[in-house]
């Protein structure tokens, strides 16, 4: 039980450590074009995320994939730029938000983001430990710290939208052009080559 609430709250520091705050942008950007009205759609994006985030996280960890930590680093920030640039070219259409544009976004980049913590995860494990469950706690970690962020995301649409009559569209727009202005130094800071 000791280590099931190690990895737990590992995973928690992981999503929600101010100093990396890249998790949380990513997940902004994600949710920002939806709704409480969207739970289901919601749940499979933070889910597909985690599915993505565990299966590079264990084939890191058991070496069995290794791709230069610069270039993973680098490939961070690019796929929050790539979703929150999505979000403002397709913002404009009348169903912007039932695309399935960001499922497919969660896994792909969920797949890159478990790469960039596998270096870390190889540390905190042993050799002799079982790296499976550790891992599979860290995911369960992952998952319900990012339905905290996804439900703050949520409440922070509620009320600029039915709060404060901002419209969707301009929420989107503002929210999503915010973390672009955020992500492009990283991506001039990360650059690789």
């Amino acid at each position: 039980m000791e280590d099931f609430t190690l990895f737990l709250k590992l995973a928690f520091d992981h999503v929600l450590d101010w100093k990396a705050y890249d998790h949380i942008l990513f997940f902004i950007v994600l949710v920002v074009v939806y709704s409480f009205k969207d739970w289901k759609k919601i749940l499979w994006i933070i889910t597909l995320f985690t599915i993505g985030h565990t299966i590079t996280l264990a084939l890191a960890t058991y070496d069995v994939v290794s791709i230069d930590v610069k270039i993973i680093e680098y490939l961070i920030p690019l796929s929050i730029f790539i979703t929150a640039f999505i979000n403002l070219i397709t913002v404009k259409k009348k169903n912007f938000h039932q695309s399935n544009t960001n499922l497919f976004f969660a896994f792909f980049f969920g797949l890159i983001h478990g790469l960039g913590l596998s270096g870390f995860l190889k540390m905190v494990l042993t050799d002799s430990e079982s790296k499976l469950l550790p891992i599979l706690e860290f995911a369960l970690g992952v998952e319900l710290a990012q339905i905290g962020v996804v439900l703050l995301i949520l409440i922070a649409g509620f009320i600029a939208i039915k709060g404060l009559r901002i419209s969707k569209r301009d929420w989107v727009l503002v929210v999503s052009s915010i973390v672009i202005g955020i992500v492009i130094p990283m991506l001039i800071e990360r650059k690789f080559w």
